[in-house]
Order: C-alpha cells, then sequence, then structure tokens
C-alpha cells in the first residue's frame, strides 16, 4: 500500500512539473518586402508587417533591430492579445546611400515560443533622372 501511495505521489509530481504553460506564438503575415525601385528625390520608404499571436498567451514584443542605421523599426508596444494582430513599422532611408540593390534585417525578438524573427526589406535606389 505504501509502495501504491508513493508511485501516484511520484506521478502527481511529475505530471505537474511537465505541465505545459501557455505560451505565445508569433506569425507575420510576410517576412519579406520588396520595395521595388525608387530614387533618390523620395528615397525614404516605409512598409508594415502584420503579426498574429497564435499563442494562448499575451504577446510582447521586447525589440526590434535594424541592422543598419538607415533603417528603423517601431513596433505594437503594449501586450497582443491571443488571437489579436499587432504591426512592425520599418523605414528606410536611403538619402546619402550608394545606389543600386539594398537589403537589410530587422530582427524581432519576443516572449513567443519562436523568440527571434528575421524581417527582410529590400530595394533599389536609383539615381533621379535630371531635367
Amino acid at each position: 500500500m505504501r509502495n501504491l501511495i508513493l508511485t501516484v505521489v511520484s506521478f502527481l509530481c511529475f505530471a505537474t512539473l511537465y505541465a505545459k504553460e501557455p505560451q505565445s506564438e508569433i506569425l507575420f503575415d510576410k517576412t519579406v518586402h520588396n520595395f521595388g525601385k525608387f530614387t533618390d528625390a523620395n528615397p525614404v520608404v516605409t512598409c508594415k508587417f502584420v503579426f498574429k499571436n497564435v499563442g494562448e498567451a499575451p504577446l510582447i514584443i521586447n525589440q526590434a533591430i535594424a541592422s543598419c542605421g538607415c533603417t528603423v523599426p517601431s513596433f505594437t508596444e503594449k501586450p497582443v492579445m491571443p488571437g489579436e494582430t499587432g504591426e512592425v513599422t520599418v523605414t528606410y532611408n536611403g538619402k546619402g546611400r550608394y545606389f543600386g540593390p539594398f537589403q537589410k534585417i530587422v530582427t524581432v525578438t519576443s516572449n513567443a515560443a519562436t523568440k527571434h524573427v528575421r524581417l527582410y526589406i529590400k530595394g533599389e535606389m536609383e539615381k533621379a533622372k535630371q531635367e
């Protein structure tokens, strides 16, 4: 009888220990945005990456870091509840940059099961035609 009680108590302890807590999960509508071609007459371009919390707990974006100073991300700062959406806005400023194609990375860090997500922006800045 004592062994049976000890076995049941041990099982309950392990079951409690390994029980999963609800966790948030982030799902972006896209992870790449192509600005296409634009000129240095209007060198600042912006795009939005929409994400959804497909998990079971509130999602909190901790930070969004760009690979270059010419790229500035901003993001939804309040917790995103399960089933709700938020966004990461990325602005690229090509003023004073070289002409031609570019690709930049924004790394988004959150409390989701997938801690880090990389977002990519790309495009091609051309010299404006002189008239």
